[in-house]
């Protein structure tokens, strides 16, 4: 399994895995990576995102100094008030969502990705995000009061939304048992328009523009707010059964990527894992879109560099792919507050300009591929 699964490379613009000359290509260029390596590489990357966020709190129109949050945190000498209050109740909880908003994004962008077996298939681009935000802009308009079990109105509709938009786009992507990579992305690019820029009409019922559509707004710009620990606490617990979940549904898409009919030789439930990645799928996507809006492209770029670096084996990238998503993310906002300081420039505008040439760069290394 491992050697067959080591030879297959995702193709840009096609449903279909490159072949074997060109999978033995680009495992010469870029792996395999040895287990140790790998975990090195790991555990690198977790030390620079720790030290990402430990930076970031201190960066922002009103200076902390690097120094003192590193001797609070040694219990050296305690933060002042003001210190404290910034740190705790305005960047932490802030620059924490982010990390989880780009966590969620990677991760379901690696999973729509080797799902539709195209590396330009994330949240953003297959309407996910779209159907998500308009859950949540029906949330945040009619029914902000409104709680089940503890979870508000505004992230059960943003999942449900997102997992409905998914279905659409897929049942519209599928003819005849395949999935097509260019049918895809016009689906979802089509079923994502209409409902991201259907979230205008809510200024129809509030003219005055109250707090609700001044959030919509936000929302759909892409800014990261400031969440309240609780929220904070609840986002991270569905993440982490987000990527319990996703675990097992990596092993299943390393077969899916041998082909359906190797796949179900081996006894995988095709149609029931689809339908699973799906719904994980759509759940990452609903969490990011609770805390950040609508933010294009870090499920796009974070899970096609770590393909390129460790190979197609999902189950590594996983968590690598989580990883890198939550340090681009913070960085991203990082920038986003402090570039225009005290001006705070939405990070989704950021992801555009980053995103965009890389979107570019996709299609120019497709073009033979995409050709008619």
């Amino acid at each position: 399994m491992e050697t067959e699964l080591n030879k297959v490379a995702i193709s840009p613009l096609t449903s279909a895995p490159l072949g074997r000359r060109q999978g033995d290509r680009a495992l010469k260029t870029f792996g395999p990576i040895n287990p140790s390596t790998f975990l090195i590489i790991t555990l690198l990357l977790l030390l620079t995102l720790a030290g990402a966020i430990i930076v970031s709190v201190s960066l922002g129109a009103t200076h902390i100094p690097l120094r003192a949050i590193l001797s609070a945190l040694l219990h050296r000498q305690p933060l002042t008030e003001t210190q404290h209050t910034i740190l705790f109740a305005i960047r932490l909880p802030r620059i924490l969502a982010s990390s989880i908003v780009g966590a969620a994004l990677a991760v379901s962008g690696l999973m729509f990705q080797g799902l539709f077996r195209n590396p330009m298939a994330d949240p953003y681009i297959i309407g996910a995000s779209g159907g998500a935000a308009l859950g949540a802009c029906i949330g945040i308009v009619f029914l902000s009061q409104f709680t089940v079990y503890g979870f508000s109105a505004t992230a059960l509709l943003a999942f449900i939304g997102a997992v409905l938009t998914m279905m659409v786009v897929y049942a519209l992507a599928r003819s005849r048992g395949r999935t097509g990579g260019v049918t895809l992305l016009l689906a979802g690019f089509a079923v994502g328009t209409m409902l991201t820029n259907s979230t205008y009409l809510f200024e129809l019922f509030d003219p005055n523009s109250s707090s609700g559509i001044r959030i919509v707004a936000a929302w759909l710009h892409g800014t990261i707010g400031v969440p309240e620990w609780k929220q904070l606490t609840a986002t991270t617990c569905l993440f982490a059964l987000a990527m319990v979940a996703a675990f097992p549904l990596m092993r299943r898409l390393n077969t899916l990527a041998l082909g359906d009919d190797y796949a179900h030789q081996l006894g995988i439930r095709i149609e029931a894992t689809r339908i699973a990645i799906i719904l994980v799928g759509s759940l990452l996507t609903a969490i990011a879109v609770s805390l950040g809006g609508l933010i294009s492209f870090a499920g796009l770029i974070i899970p096609h560099v770590a393909r390129l670096i460790f190979g197609p084996n999902n189950v590594r990238l996983l968590a690598i792919t989580a990883i890198g998503g939550a340090l681009f993310l913070v960085i991203a906002d990082t920038l986003a507050r402090t570039v225009l300081a005290p001006s705070e420039l939405p990070v989704g505008i950021l992801m555009v300009f980053l995103g965009g040439p890389f979107f570019i760069y996709l299609l120019r290394k497709g073009k033979r591929e995409y050709a008619l």
